[in-house]
């Protein structure tokens, strides 16, 4: 058996978008692959026939990483295969070409083509659609130009950029302002294209039933709140009913049950911002409560083998379904018309999007045990594995299983685990690296993670814990506002000692910690108020509270509404809890990465903390890198997600071996 390695991301095959055909034949799905040539991932769609029980690829042009179904033997997926279109696309037109695929055989036609930067579209038949698309109103429209206008467009505000409201920016997007999603109505037939809603509104979730929209929004001109309104809209008559107005309720999905409007919505009361939702009807403008909720509704799992998307939501008959994470795992979660929730699956790993079967079965991408991500059939309680898209390689590759290693403290339990270094000799010491997840409204599990196996491979043991904080305990344990480096960080220190006592092979002088996001600002506040730690490598990290609410995307809002205030009218709440203060007790040899297009814990955090330390004569290094974001490690580059990894292998070899 081969050791797991770093370059072994470009093996890996990455599974998204499940969709089921409309006569629950066909499970068609994405599955993209690293290639090291491009320094990008390629991307095809996939079939799974339930009746024959095989897998098929459908397309192999490369590009294919988003489709719907348009019947029962069409899908339809963007892309840019026209080399004009293509062209065009680069100097700055908004336009995106749908592609139309028989299952049955046959070459992908251009279907449509619109002139927008469509994000997703659902049909209401087969010649009429519903779209999401990327728009900014104060720019021209940009088809309605003459060739001399466009190209005087296209010159036009490439070396500035103007900023009118917060935020200003969005991770993985880059400066947002004025930029929305906005639904539009299209008919293939006619060329009829028109907006459903307004210029500064911003629509976050929407569905279709016959010819009506119900869609989430806000509207906003100078700030972005949490909450939003709900509206349904009529195709036909172009009228739209507001269900819920804006100003009260944070909502997170919303659809049609049989003849009423369901609602999955928070005011945010009790927990603030991180609440998970409650499930209402929506009846005459008021919320009429359905079932009380304590869990997030989405999955929160930490993995770093994963791309793409798909749907975390069903609502089929008499049933509403959704994942939803409890404890270190997922599973799916119903909800019946009578306000009963059940859990269907076992403690096994994640679920990352699913469809439901006519049965009552459900089909869903999952990375389950110490397995890479693969598609899965869930039926009465049994789940059976349905491809092999990464057993190949599991089953030449040493995993190193996790081994469950909860704690108590005061009543309360803390889940962890615990991961031996590859073939691991009770009779040898080892190093070890308590690694630490993000959020930290988050949740790590027993599921594969790329990074934590090569680093057992190497010869580490691999340690981890859901504090305080972490998703997966319901609300109040996820409640640790104005808390932040205390309880938490009592957490770790103990899970560490107790982790300790347990392994007596793990070498107490030679012990490393890291954590990315909010991990890189616990890894921080770590070294600032320990020396136990060998080394340490802090990742997209967090120094300063300060900076961090004026400068990021969510700051103004998350930061102000988690850790304890704004720097009006005292900044010594956020300073107290800012591991910049402490940096001068800092003797931890310790490692930065950053990203120059993480806007959400911007690079300044990192550069701020560098310097501190550099200022008091601590080792420490900074790799920043160019053109990523705060999902590099995730979803970065094939190259920089390897050199990420080399970085930080190198600076564990260094202090600890």
């Amino acid at each position: 058996m081969k050791p797991i390695e770093i370059q072994d991301l470009l093996e890996y095959r990455y599974l998204s978008g499940l969709a089921l055909s409309p006569d629950n034949r066909h499970i068609a799905f994405v599955v993209q692959q690293a290639a090291s040539d491009q320094n990008s991932y390629i991307g095809s769609l996939y079939l799974y026939d339930t009746v024959s029980q095989t897998t098929r690829m459908l397309t192999s042009g490369g590009r294919e990483k988003s489709f719907f179904w348009l019947d029962g033997s069409t899908i339809l997926f963007p892309g840019l295969r026209d080399p004009e279109l293509r062209k065009k696309k680069a100097q700055g037109e908004p336009w995106t070409a749908f592609y139309a695929i028989d299952i049955r055989g046959g070459e992908a036609c251009e279907h449509m083509r619109i002139p927008l930067e469509v994000i997703s579209a659902k049909p209401l038949d087969s010649r009429r659609f519903v779209l999401l698309a990327r728009t900014n109103s104060t720019l021209p429209d940009f088809h309605a130009l003459s060739q001399e206008e466009q190209a005087a467009c296209l010159r036009e505000g490439k070396d500035y950029t103007v900023l009118d409201e917060i935020p200003y920016c969005s991770n993985g997007r880059g400066y947002t302002s004025k930029w929305r999603q906005r639904l539009y109505f299209y008919d293939r037939s006619s060329g009829e294209l028109r907006p459903i809603t307004g210029e500064l509104e911003n629509v976050s979730f929407y569905q279709v039933q016959g010819e009506e929209v119900l869609y989430i929004s806000s509207t906003y001109r100078e700030k972005y709140n949490l909450t939003s309104a709900l509206t349904r809209y009529h195709i036909q008559r172009g009228s739209h009913q507001v269900l819920v107005e804006d100003g009260v309720y944070k909502m997170e999905y919303a659809g049609f049950w049989g003849e009423e409007i369901f609602l999955a919505a928070t005011d945010m009361k009790r927990y603030a911002m991180n609440e998970s939702p409650n499930f209402y009807w929506v009846r005459e403008g008021r919320l009429v409560l359905l079932a009380e909720n304590d869990f997030s509704i989405h999955s929160s799992m930490t993995l770093d083998c994963k791309l793409g998307g798909g749907s975390g939501f069903s609502l089929e008959g008499d049933t509403f379904s959704y994942i939803t994470t409890r404890g270190g795992s997922d599973y799916i979660a119903t909800l019946s018309q009578d306000g009963r929730i059940s859990l269907l699956g076992r403690d096994n790993g994640s679920i990352e999007c699913f469809a439901r079967g006519k049965e009552g079965e459900y089909y869903f991408i999952g990375t389950r045990g110490t397995r890479l991500q693969e598609l899965y059939c869930l039926r009465d309680g049994v789940e059976t594995q349905l491809t092999a898209c990464n057993e190949e390689y599991r089953n030449s590759h040493t995993v190193c299983e996790p081994v469950y290693f909860p704690i108590e403290k005061k009543g309360l339990r803390l889940d962890g685990w615990v991961i031996p270094p590859a073939d691991f000799d009770e009779c040898r010491v080892y190093p070890g690296i308590l690694s630490i997840h993000g959020g930290p409204k988050t949740a790590y599990g027993a599921a594969f993670l790329h990074e934590m196996q090569v680093l057992a491979a190497k010869g580490y043991f691999v340690f981890y814990v859901n504090p305080r904080g972490s998703d997966g305990r319901g609300d109040a344990f996820s409640d640790i506002r104005n808390q932040f480096g205390r309880v938490d960080y009592e957490d770790f220190m103990d899970f560490t000692d107790q982790v300790l006592e347990a392994y007596p092979q793990i070498d107490r002088e030679r012990l490393g910690v890291t954590g990315g996001s909010y991990g890189g600002y616990m890894t921080n506040w770590i070294i600032g108020h320990t020396h136990r730690f060998a080394c340490a490598v802090s990742q997209r990290s967090i120094s300063n509270w300060i900076t961090k609410i004026l400068t990021t995307d969510i700051g103004y809002y998350y930061n102000a509404d988690q850790v304890g205030g704004m720097p009006w009218p005292d900044p010594t709440p956020l300073w107290d809890c800012s591991p910049l203060k402490y940096a001068s007790q800092v003797k931890t040899p310790t490692l930065f990465l950053h990203s120059d297009q993480d806007f959400r814990c911007w690079m300044a955090e990192g550069l701020q903390m560098f310097t501190a330390l550099k200022l008091h004569g601590v080792q420490t290094r900074l790799c920043l890198f160019h053109g990523e974001n705060h999902e590099l490690s995730r979803s970065g580059t094939p190259r920089h997600r390897i050199r990420r990894l080399k970085e930080m292998t190198d600076w564990f070899q260094k202090y600890l071996e």
